[in-house]
């Protein structure tokens, strides 16, 4: 096997670069170091209000998972099969399972794709709740520019819950198109001959084309994401990864500084570009296991992990283009969140090739995975994961608590 960026400099076929970064083998070593490809914000935490995570360690490697096929695979090959490069498990705020490959360790950060979507969801309640942003505000009100686009009309709340209704396909394996625009825009894929430099705000000022009112079908369209963004930067006078940083990061008790991907004039990627390790990933989850709080300092407002977890429409969900991958399944989207079953819902977060945080709160278990997976939607792979944690999660609640 070709090793990655390895030499001085690294052989040809080993080069990671801006034209093949997001493909296998590369995105192997690319999702690891982001920083080096693309220009970032740093999100500082504080050394100081580190969230502890005791190690209480379960033994899961025997703990069988069934695939898709029907047959039984250990863990082990479960997390082969699903190209997981980074796994923490809590359990009552305690770490009883971590695994690393691919290179990474404990102190590496790592690509969370839209997993960035749902950190943003949690920056929007703070600023709700402190009447910085109101849901319910026409998103052009606070961006004029946007005016005249296929956003003309759209609230805070619709880009929350995916659903304007924008023409725009995400679709992952595009060859041109918007997409495409899209990535050359954010500095994701190196321009063409004869392409001018763009940028991601003027990207956003191109989407034109309505498909019908806003508020119907859940639609995923990660610019929704980044427009949130802008608004939140235009609302409160501040840059992104700022607010990220003060707002969340550092109360929530990160142990590690995170960064997330800028285009070249400065603005942020929320959609997809926020780079972190796995166990501050994790502590995300207890936060939200523990209703927004840190000990005794709430960093989310309880009421909006509520309004994540009790609302969004599930007839939105089920007309919308993300319930194929999940057929017959009662779930929900709320506030850049997945949501699962009525009862005790399952709280989740997603992102291509792999990326997931899980959060059932009433048995205090949170599921922090980062991968590298060679396709951005793999039905067969997600799908084993998706079974694996279920099975996770069954054997921790039937198995005594850590203490």
């Amino acid at each position: 096997m070709t090793l990655l960026m390895d030499g001085f400099p690294p052989e040809r076929n080993g080069q990671v670069t801006l034209a093949n970064w997001r493909t296998s083998p590369f995105n192997r070593w690319a999702f690891q170091h982001l920083r080096e490809l693309l220009p970032t914000a740093d999100i500082p935490n504080d050394p100081a209000r580190v969230m502890d995570l005791p190690s209480s360690p379960i033994d899961l490697w025997p703990l069988p998972i069934e695939s898709m096929r029907g047959d039984s695979l250990s863990f082990e090959a479960v997390l082969r099969e699903t190209s997981t490069d980074g796994l923490v498990i809590l359990q009552h705020g305690r770490v009883v399972f971590e695994h690393y490959a691919n290179g990474m360790t404990v102190e590496t950060p790592h690509m969370l794709m839209s997993v960035s979507k749902s950190m943003l969801g949690l920056l929007a309640g703070v600023l709700i709740e402190r009447g910085e942003l109101r849901a319910d505000r026409p998103v052009t009100d606070i961006v004029p520019e946007m005016a005249g686009t296929a956003y003309e009309g759209a609230t805070i709340r619709h880009l929350l819950d995916m659903r304007v209704g924008i023409k725009f396909e995400e679709d992952y394996l595009a060859t041109k198109g918007a997409l495409i625009a899209y990535r050359k825009a954010t500095g994701w894929q190196p321009l063409e001959p004869g392409d001018a430099p763009s940028d991601l705000r003027s990207f956003l000022q191109t989407l034109t084309v309505s498909t019908g009112p806003h508020g119907g079908p859940v639609h995923y369209v990660s610019p929704n994401t980044d427009l949130l963004g802008w608004a939140i930067e235009r609302a409160t006078g501040q840059r992104y990864a700022d607010l990220l940083s003060e707002l969340i990061w550092k109360p929530l008790g990160a142990e590690r500084s995170a960064y997330i991907a800028v285009d070249r004039l400065g603005a942020p990627r929320p959609a997809g570009g926020m780079c972190v390790t796995v166990r501050d990933l994790a502590r995300v989850g207890q936060m939200i296991v523990e209703r927004g709080a840190r000990g005794s300092a709430q960093v989310v407002p309880e009421a909006w992990i509520a309004d994540i977890a009790d609302k969004g429409d599930p007839d939105a969900w089920a007309a919308g283009d993300l319930a194929e991958y999940l057929p017959g399944e009662p779930i929900r989207y709320r506030n850049q969140w997945y949501v699962y079953g009525d009862k005790a819902p399952l709280l989740f977060a997603i992102g291509v090739h792999g990326q997931t945080l899980h959060i059932e709160r009433t048995r205090g278990i949170v599921i922090a995975r980062v991968s590298s997976r060679v396709l951005p939607i793999d039905v067969e792979a997600d799908a084993l994961a998706a079974r694996s944690v279920a099975r996770i999660i069954q054997f921790l609640a039937a198995s005594k608590s850590p203490t």
